[in-house]
């Protein structure tokens, strides 16, 4: 007896651990993270990389660039300066967490890095990617009215096609398709917000979520980066100096210690006009979206 069991012992610690979850669930081609691949060598002054803390997950044409800049100002926030795409472009992500972690910017231990890609909030792979890098990142969600960001997708479209001097088609072509809206059109999928949020609301609680209002961040920038601040528990910096509106560009620009900037003449592009007909038709196929939006986030927000 005493004999078996020993050779039943043996056998248990021969035997590979059980999975804490399915091996099915698991992302096998997730590049993991070691503790060592998150040392790097440090500054001279002090600074280094390190993983962000909060990432500007979207939307595409909502106002990220400058979300981030705005963001910038405060002096608790490094930001990473390019669109790194490493969630959603495979050739970035098989690279591993240490490549990302080389696109970051050099900061403070206790400052906050932010990296800012607009099309994370549309690829149906990046919430469980971010996830399990950090699943208590913060995560910045900028938005504008779904129809405001069609056209400003459009535009940017057509602005890219005539400098490369590429053919490019009307804008009604494109948005109406036999008399009805374009379904296959990838600039209105992408303002179908509550689809999208949904997929991140199956990783992520609504607190780690903040939505700005990009409209409003157009036209009073302060009181939604006052938001920011608090959701991201940043002490209070951020005031009216920062801010000043620039008459000739038509909307804010930054004042950073008497230095000011605005953002690049891409930026704010008057929108192609489209025929009244067209547009009614656009604000009615996105009711129904907006709505289920408002539900999902528990906020309303004045889109037409």
């Amino acid at each position: 007896m005493a004999a078996l069991l020993l050779g039943l012992l043996l056998f248990a610690m021969q035997s590979p651990p059980l999975p804490s979850r399915p091996l099915a669930d698991r992302d096998s081609s997730y590049p993991t993270l070691s503790p060592a691949d998150n040392e790097t060598t440090s500054h001279p002054n002090g600074t280094l990389q390190q993983l962000p803390q909060i990432i500007i997950i979207g939307v595409r044409k909502g106002g990220t660039r400058a979300l981030i800049e705005m963001l910038s100002l405060h002096s608790a926030v490094v930001a990473a300066q390019n669109e790194v795409h490493f969630f959603d472009w495979e050739s970035h992500f098989q690279k591993g967490l240490p490549w990302y972690l080389s696109q970051m910017p050099y900061a403070f231990p206790e400052q906050l890095t932010v990296e800012k890609t607009p099309a994370y909030f549309t690829s149906s792979k990046v919430p469980k990617r971010i996830h399990q890098m950090n699943p208590n990142i913060k995560l910045l969600l900028i938005l504008r009215d779904p129809t405001e960001r069609v056209l400003s997708d459009y535009t940017q479209v057509f602005y890219n096609r005539l400098q490369k001097h590429k053919s490019y088609q009307p804008i009604e072509s494109v948005l109406v398709k036999d008399g009805e809206i374009n379904l296959g059109y990838k600039a209105l999928n992408r303002s179908l917000y509550y689809i999208h949020m949904q997929n991140w609301l199956q990783y992520f609680p609504p607190e780690s979520i903040h939505v700005v209002d990009g409209d409003q961040l157009i036209k009073d920038p302060l009181p939604e980066m006052k938001k920011v601040e608090k959701f991201l528990n940043l002490e209070p910096q951020l005031n009216a100096s920062n801010f000043y509106f620039n008459k000739t560009k038509g909307f804010y620009c930054l004042r950073d210690h008497g230095r000011e900037r605005c953002l690049h003449d891409s930026k704010g592009r008057a929108h192609p006009r489209v025929a009244p007909a067209i547009l009614q038709k656009l604000y009615q196929f996105f009711h129904e979206p907006n709505r289920k939006f408002f539900e999902l986030v528990g906020r309303t927000f004045n889109w037409k």
